[in-house]
């Protein structure tokens, strides 16, 4: 089995080091379009970083969010016996603490469960999780929270948006307590911009944007696999330097058939999306209400894209909104620009706007 090996990531790395070699003062969030390699440069960070910190990392990926039970039980980790029952010990949050390095989620046992969830209140679990991050920082270790995949929690409900709570408490976290450093991923650009004006986080966050690797990086990434001068320019020029795609050829021996079926599929499913919003229309959730999607709109985004991969908007709109949501486009709210999600969307869009 071929190891694909993490791939230079070092100006991200030596600023999220920056961020944790000083005192917590400002949530940090970490975003940049689909497959980017973001969730692995965290991963990454994690091992590499010293035993002084304690990482809480929990990936909301594969959690099913509809309440806000379900998201206060993906905080946390209970530990098991195999046979499903409850492991015995660690009564007291310095006896959890003292079996902790970096886990997957915050750990917590049957006691204090019930005291987070007995009034339904988030305020309970926050309580909760500032008094065990102060156990962590009477031992002489730092504590950081990474949620990953956080924009699953934007329709979650408890009076009020679950959202305005959460960042509320990892305001207390930085800012106020200067207690833990809290990063948030995502790759929904529109969430950042949802959280920033319900949340009211200026001046209280940092912004880090993980995007595909630059030519010299992914150039450099083909010498690493042996990639001859054919195969590097055609790799480039269609997929450009998008991790997971070129992770893919990589793997495989013939570069060029690879290369024509990604980008084959690829236009085979922007055709059917624009295919199925002309026939059948839409309507998306847009701005605290239902929003029809309209087919012209939509084409006219696109055809922005024909000739310039980088455009600038004005405001987001319902079309846009739904391009983001189906990993068509990027939105960097923070530069107002909107581009594919890859070199391969591109040329698929492009495609796709010959016949429209």
């Amino acid at each position: 089995m071929r190891n694909i090996e993490f791939h230079n990531r070092e100006r991200e790395t030596k600023e999220i080091r920056a961020i944790l070699d000083n005192r917590p003062t400002l949530i940090t969030f970490i975003y940049g379009p689909i497959n980017s390699g973001k969730t692995e440069l965290i991963t990454h960070t994690i091992k590499e970083l010293p035993d002084e910190y304690v990482v809480f990392y929990i990936n909301l990926r594969t959690k099913f969010l509809s309440s806000y039970d379900d998201f206060i039980e993906s905080l946390f980790e209970m530990e098991m016996e195999s046979d499903g029952a409850l492991k015995k010990g660690k009564e007291t949050l310095a006896e959890l603490v003292s079996s902790v390095t970096k886990v997957a989620g915050i750990p917590i046992n049957k006691a204090f469960l019930d005291y987070v969830f007995k009034d339904n209140k988030p305020k309970n679990a926050f309580s909760y999780i500032i008094k065990l991050f102060e156990e962590v920082k009477a031992t002489g270790k730092q504590p950081v929270l990474i949620l990953d995949e956080l924009q699953k929690i934007g329709d979650v409900k408890v009076n009020g948006f679950l959202v305005y709570e959460l960042f509320n408490f990892f305001i207390d976290l930085t800012k106020e307590l200067h207690l833990a450093h809290v990063f948030v991923v995502t790759s929904d650009s529109l969430f950042i911009e949802q959280i920033y004006n319900e949340a009211m986080l200026q001046g209280r966050c940092r912004y880090l944007l993980v995007n595909d690797f630059d030519k010299d990086t992914t150039l450099d990434f083909f010498d690493m696999y042996g990639f001859d001068s054919m195969e590097k320019e055609l790799a480039w020029n269609c997929c450009g330097g998008k991790p997971v795609y070129l992770v893919e050829l990589a793997r495989v021996d013939d570069v060029g058939e690879m290369v024509a079926k990604m980008l084959k599929i690829r236009t085979s499913q922007v055709g059917e999306l624009l295919n199925s919003l002309e026939a059948y229309g839409v309507e998306i959730e847009f701005r605290g209400g239902l929003h029809e999607v309209v087919y012209d709109k939509v084409v006219e985004e696109l055809s922005k894209l024909k000739d310039n991969a980088d455009c600038e908007y004005g405001y987001i709109t319902p079309e846009i909104s739904y391009l983001v949501k189906n990993n068509i486009i990027f939105v960097d709210p923070l530069a107002m620009v909107m581009k594919p999600q890859s070199k391969l969307d591109m040329l698929a869009v492009r495609e796709v706007m010959k016949d429209v």
